[in-house]
């Protein structure tokens, strides 16, 4: 498979993140896949926001999960954005999404609209959580899952086999040499995140990774002369 550059919500570095101009920018500038996270509204929407609350990406303050979908979309996400929800970045764009969930919860509505839109070959499914990968694995067979994880030891790669995860993305910070050798002995791909530096993504080249997750499409642009 061939080095993979993964858009952390859209392209933060330069535009509002997880939102539709922002996930446009980052297919036009050419990002192979595009990152973005979903949490549930109070009335069951299928929102995209990273937070919990709404108080650092919006002009609004409170938890997400005590806002209607209409209050939501009363919101500025940033230079006159709104807050979209999923099924809109997927007729806003047409690159290969990359769907981080929070909970069992989200895993459940993300199932539902996944199978509906026929999404397994595009839609692939990230967590922190090994409980929420493992939900997403039994309602949609086929959908390929990652997991996540910032702070973590070798244990992390059969975290990820016992849930039934296809790859691991790691914190670029805490990546060692040992636990990508042991990633490939299970079959996982490896993505770094957040790769925003020339060190990072030699780093990156240097445990030869599958991919790396990015707030700046110079890293698409940069990777392939990085040695």
């Amino acid at each position: 498979m061939n080095f993979v550059t993964i858009g952390h919500r859209g392209i933060m570095g330069v535009e509002p993140e997880n939102t539709l101009r922002s996930f446009i920018a980052a297919q036009r500038a050419g990002l192979d896949a595009i990152e973005l996270d979903l949490h549930l509204s109070k009335d069951g929407a299928l929102v995209v926001m990273h937070d919990t609350d709404v108080d650092r990406t919006t002009d609004g303050r409170g938890p997400i999960a005590e806002k209607t979908l209409a209050e939501l979309r009363e919101l500025d996400a940033g230079q006159g954005e709104r807050v979209p929800v999923f099924e809109e970045v997927l007729d806003a764009v047409r690159a290969p999404l990359q769907a981080e969930i929070k909970d069992v919860a989200a895993a459940r509505a993300l199932a539902e609209v996944m199978h509906r839109r026929d999404l397994v070959g595009r839609v692939e499914v990230s967590s922190f959580h090994d409980e929420a990968v493992a939900e997403i694995a039994k309602l949609v067979p086929g959908v390929r899952t990652v997991l996540i994880a910032s702070r973590y030891g070798t244990d992390v790669v059969d975290r990820a086999v016992a849930v039934g995860a296809q790859a691991l993305a790691l914190n670029i910070r805490r990546v060692t040499l040992e636990t990508v050798e042991l990633a490939r002995k299970a079959d996982l791909r490896v993505i770094g995140w957040v790769v925003n530096t020339q060190d990072h993504l030699r780093l990156v080249r240097a445990l030869q990774l599958d991919g790396a997750t990015t707030d700046y499409p110079e890293i698409k642009r940069t990777g392939r002369f990085t040695a």
